[in-house]
């Protein structure tokens, strides 16, 4: 489900519970209001609120890292890129395939990681380390005719391994989403949290424009909590600015 529609819901939950808290007021008995009775929900209310404030906060984290992790990768392989591309070069012409593979590489992950149309974004998958798998099949095929070409191949080679290393890391990464679970619970205490609210304050406009603004406030942190763990889609995605810039090196 998009992060808006998740949002959306999540707002709806709470500023519910905050109406049907407002209902219930008016059913409760006297008594169960007093003055004693009101401290003592607050108490458990400031408990939930606590511990709500701390998930959201482990998932804010969490959402961050993940995001942090993308935008590192993205980085780091157009560095690698344009070192490996510039080592070829100087190895000779004999890479002058490998490195128009490099090249028709990167064209095609930033046309699928980042299209145009604003289509679905197409996530890193096994055919795209095939394809930097037979870029390194390519260099190893080479046959260095001195020491400097060895290493040359040498250090395109280690360069290589960084590039796999990192994108197998990636695909790990890629499947810690947020547990829908661990966000059902997460909702539920915050619409308990909102409809305490609805109970304990009196029923007025100025009330409930504040408790629209705290839901739609609460709501909007759950939304750049879904779009930071969906880093190359949606709204808030990793700048492509870095694999262009390599691809505008290549081949120079």
């Amino acid at each position: 489900m998009p992060p808006i529609a998740v949002g959306l819901i999540v707002f709806a939950c709470l500023f519910g519970a905050a109406l049907l808290g407002m209902l219930l007021r008016r059913r409760v008995p006297v008594d169960h209001l007093s003055a004693e009775s009101k401290d003592v929900v607050k108490l458990a209310m400031g408990l939930i609120a606590t511990m709500a404030a701390l998930v959201l906060g482990l998932l804010t984290a969490s959402a961050k890292s993940s995001f942090d992790t993308w935008n590192n990768e993205i980085k780091q392989s157009a560095a690698n890129v344009i070192v490996l591309d510039r080592t070829l070069a100087h190895y000779g012409p004999e890479t002058k395939e490998a490195r128009a593979l490099i090249r028709s590489a990167i064209a095609l992950r930033i046309a699928q990681t980042w299209p145009e149309e604003g289509s679905r974004v197409e996530k890193f998958d096994s055919s795209r380390t095939q394809a930097v798998e037979q870029i390194e099949d390519r260099i190893r095929a080479l046959a260095p005719q001195n020491d400097s070409q060895r290493t040359l191949q040498s250090k395109a080679l280690a360069i290589m391994g960084e590039l796999l290393g990192a994108r197998w890391l990636v695909l790990t990464e890629a499947g810690n989403m947020t547990p829908i679970l661990f966000l059902v619970i997460l909702v539920f205490w915050l619409a308990v949290l909102f409809a305490s609210f609805g109970l304990l304050a009196p029923s007025n406009t100025t009330v409930i424009v504040a408790l629209i603004f705290c839901a739609l406030s609460v709501a909007g942190s759950i939304f750049l909590i879904l779009e930071m763990d969906h880093s190359l889609e949606g709204m808030l995605k990793v700048s492509s600015a870095p694999l262009r810039y390599a691809l505008a090196q290549l081949g120079q």
